[in-house]
This record gives structure tokens, sequence and C-alpha cells, in this order.
């Protein structure tokens, strides 16, 4: 039978729930704002764990350098509490770096609600133009030949 969830995806998960915690209760640098934890992936080998921030009122990764400069620089001691808490081997190595998918998804968002007005307008302006003087069954325009 196989595993539902593998080792990995429990350490990630794992991870993502203490450093959300970790960050909100420890961390004290002002540059970090209000930043959430929206994904982390662990290296198969359980070196090295990349984790995904988003950071309030940022939307692209040059605005958010700033938290994400100062969240790299406290890996070290986030990595050292997360060691104390788990009870593994190994602790992963943390890399913060930001989620660029919430920004793809509102702009893919933009672009679908954009689709569908210019539609609308165009079916609208196919409706106003079908009311003028409506074919015959023989599909001609419906004057007199």
């Amino acid at each position: 039978m196989a595993r539902e969830f593998s080792r990995t995806q429990r350490v990630a998960d794992f991870l993502k729930q203490e450093l959300a915690g970790l960050i909100q209760l420890e961390l004290r640098d002002p540059r970090i704002g209000m930043v959430s934890v929206t994904g982390v992936e662990v290296s198969r080998d359980m070196a090295y764990a990349k984790v995904f921030v988003t950071v309030l009122g940022k939307d692209t990764e040059e605005e958010a350098m700033a938290s994400l400069e100062a969240l790299n620089h406290a890996a070290g001691f986030l990595r050292s509490q997360i060691a104390k808490i788990n009870n593994a081997r190994t602790t992963p190595k943390l890399r913060f770096v930001f989620d660029q998918s919430i920004g793809r998804g509102a702009h893919m968002s933009k672009l679908i609600d954009d689709a569908v007005a210019a539609d609308r307008a165009h079916a609208q302006d196919r409706d106003d133009g079908n009311n003028a003087t409506p074919p015959d069954a023989a599909g001609r325009d419906g004057a007199n030949h």
C-alpha cells in the first residue's frame, strides 16, 4: 500500500507551521514586516528547505528584498529553534524566497476578467447589430427581390 504523504512532505508541513509561529513571535527585526509562510519544499536528503513567503503590501521580489534579506540573516536562529522543537536527527538549512504565485494568480485573474468583459462587449455589439431587419427563412435580408 502506498503512503499517503512522503516523509519530505511531512517535514515540509511541520516546518511551515513552526516557521510561521517563530517568525511572528521570535523575530524582532522591523525590516521583516508582516510575513506569511505560503509553502516549504524540502530536498530529498532533508538537508535543505526552500521556504516560500509573501510580505504584506509587497507585490514583487524587489519590493520584498529587505524582508527576504532579514529572514535569510535570521535563518540560522530559526533553524536552531526548529532543532530544539524537532527530535529529528537533522534540521534542514533554511533559505527564504519570495512566493510569486499569489501575484501571478492575481495577474491571471485580471486577464480572465478582462477577457470576459471584452467577450460580453463583443456579444452586446453583435446583438445590437441584429436588431435591424431579421433575415427570412431563405437567408435573405428580408427585402423584396
